[in-house]
């Protein structure tokens, strides 16, 4: 969540009056009418002006205090037009009456609500059945089953993970007599990475080392530079299906071949993470063929969002171990609660159960060809936007899912895995349908994402223009795209995207493609007779000295700077910048 400090309503209102735009306003019952409520209904509902920033001294009646803040809430951007989340934002009706008569039930309340757990615990055996979980059993007839938790998104879910590998890096370091102080963990990871990552390495004291991206390494982690940054000292390398950045999928079986090879010259082992947080429910249904998962060995883990293509309300995320041996017995927490006995792995302990009901309600009602239907769905809708978008001759398309893996430069590396994929499901008479030119498999893996930006030609007719505009425009026409520079060392390249999820459809699309076409040559007409500088101006608070104008630049991105939601922001530099894109799952 995003820090927010305590807001003083009278400095609030000093602000106000020295804000040009703000200044201008002339409230009837005085300027400190700013710091209370007055909603659209309140002459109906409100008798008392209501504190924005402090607890009212009486309450007001329901009715009244929904209407107060649904009509707030209209400022917020729609759901469905917000193409910069890979946040689920549908579920059907009885997904939602279900999950809303479960809103109250406390998943760590064990005991009280069985049928509850056995819901988790069912998810948890159907993910690791999805993954390819090992089954087979030692020479004594035991198995190691797998094992897995629920928990509020991929982001606690990768600290759980990687406090698993940390554990076990520590154990190893012990048994064989060496300091697991100096010099201390490291992990290894694409620049590209999810900020949860680095989150997990600064608070846990874990050095970072970042594999620098490129366009060679198509925008993602370069396994042959990753695997000169490990050493015994190494507690995983983090392997990412699905970049945030491009949609491309990382070469998890790449990665692997290449620990093995270090690990037969060194005898050191160092696991693999997968951080499938999009595309662990995207490639097993998409390109089921694809090796990433558990049938590689050297994969201890994977996590993903249940609120992401698991196609769950948030927020609900999931981490597997390959086995019971991958989480050390110290990070397990025997707890005698409540009148029973339970084993708790995470980093909270009371979480909500609707989003794991809603998970396996999803389960149930798709099944697997209901969950290949819709990814199949969502990457033809993103492959139509792709090549408008080329067609067009205005924009140059960095994502790669629109190829196709026949294509002569394409049949390397994890693109050739999926034409042999491909082959595979011609030649076999399984349950999916018959490959086509829609069929996924025919085409390079990754996420339903396109990412975008101005062509160089384009660039070159306009160097005046700024890319970052669209955003802005596109706002305007309803549409939330965000646009922002690629990781390490890609910096100079800014990017559009645009996540498909299952809600975009094909008529969205069309007018999608209209405005951003329509917007760019209305822009690139401007260029030359110098109104594109009033758009300048109107996307930046940089020519504004005032002191409200300073904390409204402190806010980036789509927002109203002046929207309460940045007065209780935190001042520029409160934090260390993330290297990666910074969103959490």
């Amino acid at each position: 969540m995003s820090l927010s400090q305590h807001i003083d309503p009278e400095e609030l209102i000093e602000q106000a009056a020295d804000h040009p735009i703000l200044g201008l306003l002339e409230h009837p019952a005085g300027k400190h009418a700013r710091a209370y409520h007055s909603g659209a209904h309140a002459g109906r509902y409100v008798t008392e002006p209501i504190p924005k920033y402090k607890i009212p001294q009486k309450g007001t009646d329901a009715e009244a205090t929904y209407e107060l803040l649904s009509s707030e809430l209209s400022l917020d951007g729609k759901p469905t037009l917000n193409l910069a989340s890979f946040v689920h934002t549908w579920m059907p009706k009885e997904a939602t009456k279900l999950m809303s008569e479960t809103m109250m039930v406390n998943l760590c309340d064990q005991d009280e609500y069985p049928a509850t757990m056995s819901f988790h615990n069912r998810a948890v055996s159907m993910l690791a059945d999805l993954w390819k979980a090992p089954t087979e059993k030692d020479e004594n007839g035991k198995r190691k089953p797998a094992m897995g938790v629920a928990t509020t998104g991929s982001s606690e879910a990768i600290m759980l993970a990687c406090l698993a590998a940390k554990k076990r890096w520590q154990h190893r370091m012990k048994a064989q007599g060496k300091s697991f102080k100096e010099p201390g963990p490291n992990m290894v990871f694409g620049s590209n990475a999810q900020v949860a990552i680095e989150k997990f390495a600064r608070y846990f004291d874990v050095e970072e080392r970042l594999v620098p991206v490129s366009h060679e390494s198509r925008y993602c982690l370069d396994i042959n530079k990753a695997i000169e940054m490990v050493d015994e000292n190494t507690i995983c390398v983090v392997v990412i299906l699905g970049s945030t950045y491009t949609g491309h999928y990382e070469d998890v079986e790449g990665m692997s071949k290449l620990l093995d090879e270090y690990e037969s010259k060194t005898g050191i082992s160092i696991p693999i993470h997968v951080d499938g947080a999009s595309g662990a429910m995207v490639a097993p249904f998409a390109t089921p063929e694809l090796k990433w998962s558990f049938e590689i060995a050297r994969v201890a883990s994977i996590n993903t969002s249940g609120h992401k293509f698991g196609m769950v309300y948030p927020g609900l995320g999931w981490v597997l171990f390959r086995d019971n041996e991958q989480v050390p017995k110290e990070l397990i927490f025997e707890l005698h609660y409540l009148g029973s006995v339970e084993y708790s792995f995470g980093l909270n302990f009371s979480r909500p159960a609707h989003p794991v009901i809603g998970q396996l309600f999803n389960f149930i009602n798709l099944g697997f060809e209901g969950y290949r239907r819709v990814m199949q769905s969502d990457l033809q809708n993103a492959r139509l936007l792709s090549r408008a978008l080329e067609n067009s001759g205005l924009y140059q398309v960095l994502s790669e899912i629109h190829k196709p893996v026949s294509s002569p430069s394409a049949a390397t590396g994890a693109a050739a895995l999926i034409q042999q994929a491909g082959s595979k499901l011609t030649s076999s008479t399984q349950s999916h349908e018959q490959l086509n030119q829609h069929s996924a498999e025919m085409y390079r893996p990754g996420l339903p994402v396109v990412s975008f930006r101005w062509s160089e030609d384009f660039r070159k007719r306009n160097p005046n223009l700024e890319q970052r505009w669209m955003q802005t425009l596109l706002r305007a026409k309803g549409w939330i795209v965000p646009n922002y520079n690629l990781s390490p060392d890609l910096e100079h390249i800014d990017i559009l995207r645009v996540v498909v999820r299952e809600n975009l459809s094909e008529t969205m699309i069309e007018q999608l493609v209209y405005d951003i076409i329509t917007i760019t040559q209305s822009l690139e007409k401007q260029a030359n007779d110098g109104g594109f500088r009033h758009l300048a101006e109107l996307t930046s608070s940089k020519h504004d000295d005032s002191t409200a104008a300073k904390d409204a630049e402190k806010s980036t991105g789509h927002h109203n700077a002046a929207h309460d939601k940045h007065r209780g922001g935190l001042p520029k530099d409160s934090g260390v910048q993330a290297k990666g894109y910074a969103k959490q799952c």
